[in-house]
């Protein structure tokens, strides 16, 4: 049987915490959500597709960049 070894884990695992971190906060602030318009009001136009996916990653760097922050602060 392998033995799994501790390198690598670390960085994914702070990957996974940033995820799941984009996740909340995303779905919490509607990040990356296309705006659904009212029947009978005209609203600005939706972003597109480009500038969800842009909003998104902005997002998952700094959730990343949180999460890496907090790991070197308890050092």
């Amino acid at each position: 049987m392998e033995t799994i070894t501790g390198a690598g884990l670390g960085a994914r695992r702070n990957e996974d915490i940033a995820l799941d971190l984009l996740k909340f906060v995303a779905g919490t602030t509607g990040v990356g959500r296309t705006a659904v318009g009212s029947t009978g009001f005209s609203g600005a136009s939706a972003p597109k597709p480009e500038e969800h996916v842009t909003q998104l990653l902005e997002l998952y760097t700094r959730c990343l960049q949180a999460v890496e922050g907090e790991k070197e602060a308890a050092k």
